[in-house]
């Protein structure tokens, strides 16, 4: 009898353990399912707006597979941090691709941190294969893979991806992040509009909301006192806002329709395995803040004018600039540095 009982007892506990399972592995698909859906909604989404775009002549980036990916030879970092290029490029019809901005960006999940080293594009640096030049002149000459043995060669730092954004595609990425504007404190009226139509700004100083165009403009203004200095701020300000969006908006939920919506917008070799993966890791984990600093550091660097074509460069101690960004991606510096 009391044989009989145990033996109920124990179907009892197994069919509880099928029932937990069918529903955990239920749960399970159910989640793939909506993560697969949003993502695939989210880049239809997207590749619909890119080919509108490129019907009406705004240019935009038009492969979601990257033409730089095979000749990209990243090193993976042996630490578990993931160090990324990130381009902003200034694409003019048929005319060669400029990177105007340039940031190392580095993500350590084991430490929950992330760090941008923004190098001014006018830094003088020994570009491999011919000479010293600016820096933004490698990427020029020879696409993401040029400017990551510039890098490494020059500041001793492996970098295992790239991400390149064109302006055009930029500001489609912050409306997507924030549909209803970008709430920015402007720091002065900021007033310019350049030659070729790109640029097209007329800011009040003031706390305001910016959509992708106005935010845009702000992130490249120059025309003041500061000039590279201050846009090297400003777009550091700006990507730090729109992490904060990121990690706001519905967290996780939304993140995988966030990265199908930006993803033709981007020209990376990360994997969307691997975009997913750290996506999750961030948005579970958000980094309180982002630590920033810019390359060459203010008191390391002075104006020198070369013979034409380079004209006016930034110089520097190449000795100090190397220990300083080691310093900056190794160290545990808690402050940003004052621009």
């Amino acid at each position: 009898m009391a044989n009989s009982r145990k033996m109920r007892k124990s179907r009892k506990k197994k069919r509880k353990r099928k029932i937990i399972l069918a529903f955990i592995s239920l749960l399970f698909l159910l989640v793939i399912g909506y993560t697969g859906y949003q993502y695939i909604a989210g880049k239809n989404e997207a590749n619909s707006k890119v080919s509108g775009e490129t019907q009406g002549g705004q240019g935009g980036l038009q492969e979601t597979t990257s033409k730089y990916k095979d000749e990209f030879n990243g090193v993976k970092s042996n630490d578990g941090k993931t160090n990324v290029l990130l381009l902003g490029v200034d694409q003019r019809k048929n005319e060669i691709p400029r990177s105007d901005t340039i940031i190392i960006a580095q993500y350590d999940p084991k430490n929950n941190t992330a760090k941008m080293a923004s190098i001014m594009r006018d830094t003088y640096v020994n570009i491999p294969g011919h000479g010293y030049n600016k820096i933004n002149a490698a990427f020029a000459f020879g696409g993401p893979e040029l400017l990551r043995k510039t890098i490494s060669e020059n500041f001793g730092v492996d970098l295992e991806y790239y991400s390149i954004v064109d302006f055009n595609g930029f500001v489609q990425i912050a409306n997507t992040l924030a549909p209803d504007g970008l709430t920015v404190n402007v720091e002065e009226d900021m007033k310019y509009k350049d030659g070729s139509g790109t640029i097209d700004l007329d800011l009040e100083e003031g706390t305001q909301k910016l959509n992708g165009e106005d935010l845009l403009g702000y992130a490249r203004f120059r025309h003041d006192s500061k000039g590279d200095f201050g846009r090297v701020e400003r777009q550091q300000k700006v990507i730090k806002l729109l992490k904060d969006k990121l990690v706001s908006v519905n967290g996780i939920l939304k993140a995988p329709r966030l990265i199908g919506n930006i993803q033709p917008y981007v020209d990376t070799n990360m994997g969307t395995g691997k975009i997913v993966s750290l996506a999750k890791d961030f948005l579970l984990n958000p980094v309180d803040d982002i630590k920033t600093t810019s390359i060459p550091e203010k008191d390391n660097l002075w104006n020198e004018r070369k013979p034409y074509p380079i004209g006016l460069v930034l110089a520097h101690n190449e000795d100090q600039t190397r220990e300083d960004i080691h310093q900056f991606l190794n160290g545990n510096s808690n402050t940003d540095e004052e621009q």
